[in-house]
């Protein structure tokens, strides 16, 4: 076991309240021998006081730059902004959800800098029903978050057709198609059909359709994902809600501009993946401070952290599933973390100057070298 200093930053992203880490799991750190710097007031926007995080044996510091430039392992949520730029470094270790195939300046700075830094949304997992746990975790949260804004938009008083997402005596239900048969889109499908739509789910895994049916009621129908069938749900759905993760580096979609002009005078698009240009055409990530736009009439939500809403519920979900990889680390050291753990590995994105995320090369035209190869040389 190796003693590391962890710190913990309050996330200055817009509208972002999550915290890395629960005070019960600063208590997990301390009992490994290692020590937990906590910025004040990081945990404040999730609920969690400095007082918690003192009484669990966290060291409180009154300023993120304090953290920054003692800690060894920097565990944090949210990718890296400019204003934290000037923190990075070659002897410190990062582990977040980086994104770095959609910000090209962030790859810049992480591979300038030389730290080391891994990306919990590629960490991987043997279970092909939840290949990308540190997604998956969220993913849940962020479908039913997204149901409840299509609920919201759909209201005339918020600019929407005045329509209840909802089984009412007297009126046809509503049509709420879902793309995606992952945690994502059975959290959608979760509170869609609770509240008595007409649902369906896309996909092209049979076997995850056929397994997801035993759990829902009989408004969700099942279909498979296939461009005949996303035509028919675009001309008759009140709500398209898309929850497939978009491979970084294809150029098609499923959904294109041109398809909006089928759709219905006030139906939705909820791209809770929200990947620019992704399996939606015409999705733009946006913020919770200015969540919709409107392309080709239709209006578009594309808020790209639906789960900071419900932050302390996300706070306690990221903290408890991610605690064990950045454990890992801190116990071991990153290098043997990385050659013990192939799913750790995966996310590895930038090692001292070197990009070993192969989709972020691809996409970005930048040189790279596969993870598993870089780290047998280590």
């Amino acid at each position: 076991m190796t003693d590391m200093r962890v710190g913990i930053v309050k996330e200055i992203k817009n509208s972002e309240n999550r915290v890395a880490i629960i005070p019960q799991n600063v208590s997990e750190f301390i009992a490994h021998g290692h020590q937990v710097l906590v910025e004040a007031g990081a945990g404040e926007g999730s609920g969690f006081s400095d007082e918690e995080y003192a009484e669990a044996g966290a060291v409180l510091c009154s300023k993120a730059e304090t953290v920054w430039e003692n800690a060894e392992l920097l565990y944090k949520v949210k990718e890296i902004l400019p204003p934290e730029y000037k923190y990075l470094r070659d002897d410190l270790i990062l582990m977040t959800y980086i994104h770095s195939n959609s910000h090209v300046e962030q790859t810049d700075k992480l591979l300038d800098s030389g730290i080391i830094s891994i990306a919990l949304e590629d960490v991987s997992s043997d279970d092909p029903m939840k290949k990308w746990p540190l997604v998956a975790n969220m993913g849940e949260l962020a479908g039913k978050g997204g149901f409840l804004a299509a609920l919201y938009y759909a209201q005339s008083v918020h600019g929407g057709p005045g329509l209840l997402l909802a089984n009412v005596a007297g009126d046809d239900q509503p049509v709420v198609s879902i793309i995606g048969c992952g945690y994502t889109g059975k959290g959608a499908a979760e509170f869609a059909s609770a509240f008595g739509n007409k649902v369906r789910i896309l996909d092209v895994n049979f076997k995850a359709m056929e397994e997801a049916k035993k759990y829902f009621p009989p408004n969700v129908s099942f279909m498979y994902s296939n461009r005949a069938n996303i035509l028919k749900c675009l001309k008759d759905s009140d709500v398209i809600i898309n929850c497939i993760l978009w491979d970084k580096t294809r150029k098609d979609h499923l959904i294109y501009r041109e398809d909006l002009k089928l759709m219905k005078k006030g139906a939705m698009i909820i791209d809770v993946a929200c990947d620019d240009a992704g399996a939606v055409e015409t999705c733009r990530s946006t913020t919770h401070e200015d969540p919709v736009f409107y392309e080709e009439g239709i209006l578009h939500y594309c808020v790209d952290n639906i789960p900071s809403a419900f932050s302390k519920t996300s706070s306690v979900r990221f903290s408890n599933d991610s605690l064990p990889f950045a454990m890992e680390v801190a116990d071991k050291g990153v290098v043997q973390a990385l050659k013990d753990n192939k799913h750790l590995r995966r996310g590895l994105t930038t090692y001292k100057g070197v990009l070993t995320m192969v989709e972020t090369g691809i996409k970005q035209n930048r040189p790279y070298t596969e993870p598993d190869e870089f780290v047998k040389n280590l």
